[in-house]
């Protein structure tokens, strides 16, 4: 228990889990399911109970019973619940079954109003996205709005809660690790695939098929019912801008301002069958990697092995795909060793750290330190066996239930199914982690249950606010740029650098025209850019919460 936050946290053992089921952690995440591993750099489990106090606090024109469960800085840490209908669109029918959602608020000194966030995902925590950065939303946003999380329907500790497995027992023993090869690896993932839907029809039951965005977008609805405010304030990161479109399309006259930042193509996640846009900018980020670390010198620990950003990428690429024929074995002490491989540096490492510029400098200094011999660090931080274990499958449910899934969209074939993904595989070396999204997705039992479809122009009661870096890893810009086309006097803000969402980088231009739009509507201008304040490579500072 940490009596500081007033919550509990439940973390699995390294030591139990096999390596098989620690790779496949990365592959459940997939498209923008890493989201929000440009703000959280950890995956924590936040257990169900994590309220530590029989505190109960009320407000006049709330409906909900409020728990003090910590502080952040100097304020105050409520947490709460509410039920909502196991359908939004057909309450009566739903009779009694309902889903368990899970609040959180931070409250502004001076604060007359909610700011619902959500970090991303799908099926990243609201909570643990408070408790790791809600100092640094209050310092954005400033005293005039609280801060509200939640985890939507079946995510972390809401209930009843997505899973494929009923157990982590049955989880470590069925699930299956992240593919290597595209073709090599596509007949045992196919046939592994049929059961794995199987399985997450079965072991969610009823639940299961009405675990999508439009509706976690009419929970919105109810919680804003339930605090007593009429018009939506809300930030969205990531697949957080996809709930916010979906929020603002299905409910236009409640959309009072509405920001969206690191853009999901609304269009391509509901309507086509793959992702097309998400990695046409990551191989810019890589390149931006490898620049900023040539210009930062003796900053950058990787400066030294080379001369210009053309040989160091080399030389680094190089050096990892010898990984894949001769993995290094680490020994720290007799419970701690395990092998280092290819997957593990390019994805668990070098990609996670695009999302988030300011742990180049990490990321750099592991790199260092493993091409001079010293792998110890490295397997500490990004081998399959330290990796945390999700509990819960919202990343794959949420995704494939709001899109075409199913064999009433997809060719039956395996083969056939391979060919439409390969532009994927030849647009980035990263995209094979999207395998067991996409297998999963061509075989999917669950049905269809929303008649959710993007609009071509959206008016809402105020335009939206759209937020995008120049070279995001997999929310590109051009998604941004489709947004503001659909959402009539929307306007776009980019921030002229790299990484996953505003938040990860630091800018006062950013900070300024958020506070401006969510205090008074005003938008920023057409054409306006920010810079980014801070150098790419600098020692981190230590954390403050």
């Amino acid at each position: 228990m940490n009596e500081k936050l007033g919550v509990m946290i439940d973390l699995k053992s390294h030591s139990g889990m096999s390596s098989r089921e620690q790779r496949s952690w990365w592959s459940r995440l997939g498209f923008p399911f890493l989201a929000t591993l440009c703000l959280v750099n950890l995956y924590i489990w936040y257990a169900p109970t994590w309220v530590d106090t029989n505190d109960i606090v009320t407000y006049p024109g709330e409906s909900l019973n409020w728990r003090r469960c910590g502080t952040i800085l100097d304020h105050q840490l409520e947490c709460g619940d509410i039920h909502v209908p196991i359908d939004q669109y057909d309450p009566a029918g739903s009779s009694d079954k309902t889903f368990q959602i899970p609040l959180i608020r931070l409250r502004g000194k001076n604060a007359t109003q909610n700011l619902i966030v959500n970090p991303g995902g799908p099926g990243n925590s609201g909570i643990g996205f408070m408790y790791r950065m809600g100092a640094n939303l209050n310092r954005i946003v400033g005293e005039n709005f609280h801060i509200l999380l939640f985890d939507p329907r079946g995510v972390n500790s809401s209930r009843p809660l997505s899973s494929c497995y009923p157990d982590a027992a049955i989880r470590e023993k069925k699930s299956l690790g992240l593919d290597n090869d595209p073709v090599d690896d596509s007949a045992k993932r196919f046939a592994w695939t049929r059961n794995f839907v199987k399985a997450c029809q079965e072991n969610m039951g009823e639940y299961g098929k009405y675990i999508n965005t439009p509706q976690t977008a009419a929970d919105m609805n109810s919680i804003l019912d339930a605090i007593g405010q009429k018009q939506m304030v809300y930030w969205g990161f990531s697949y957080g801008t996809l709930l916010g479109q979906t929020y603002a399309s299905l409910f236009p006259h409640r959309s009072h301002r509405i920001i969206i930042d690191g853009v999901v193509d609304q269009i391509q996640w509901y309507d086509e069958l793959v992702m097309g846009h998400d990695f046409v900018d990551t191989q810019n980020v890589v390149d931006g990697f490898f620049e900023e670390c040539i210009k930062s010198a003796d900053k950058c620990a990787l400066s030294s092995f080379a001369s210009s950003k053309e040989e160091l990428q080399e030389k680094v690429v190089s050096f990892l795909e010898t990984l894949k024929e001769e993995p290094l074995p680490v020994f720290i002490n007799a419970t701690t060793y395990g092998t280092l491989d290819y997957a593990s540096m390019w994805n668990n490492a070098v990609f996670s750290h695009m999302f988030k510029p300011a742990t180049w400098y990490d990321l750099a200094n592991q790199l260092a330190e493993l091409m001079r011999g010293n792998a110890a660090g490295a397997f500490l931080k990004y081998a399959a066996e330290v990796i945390p274990l999700r509990r819960d499958d919202a990343t794959i449910v949420v995704r494939l239930n709001d899109g075409v899934s199913g064999p009433g969209y997809w060719p039956k074939e395996r083969t056939e199914l391979v060919e439409i993904l390969m532009p994927l595989y030849n647009q980035s070396s990263f995209s094979i982690s999207e395998n067991e999204a996409y297998y999963a997705k061509q075989q999917w039992e669950i049905p269809r249950t929303h008649s959710f479809k993007p609009s071509s122009l959206v008016v809402t009661a105020h335009p939206l606010l759209i937020l995008s870096t120049t070279y995001d890893p997999i929310c590109p810009l051009k998604s941004a740029k489709r947004a503001e086309k659909i959402f009539v006097g929307s306007q776009l803000l980019e921030v002229k650098g790299y990484g996953h969402c505003s938040l990860a980088v630091t800018s006062g231009c950013i900070t300024s025209h958020v506070r401006e739009f969510l205090l008074t509507g005003k938008l920023p201008g057409r054409g306006t850019t920010c810079e980014v304040d801070e150098p790419y490579f600098k020692e981190p500072e230590p954390e403050v919460i």
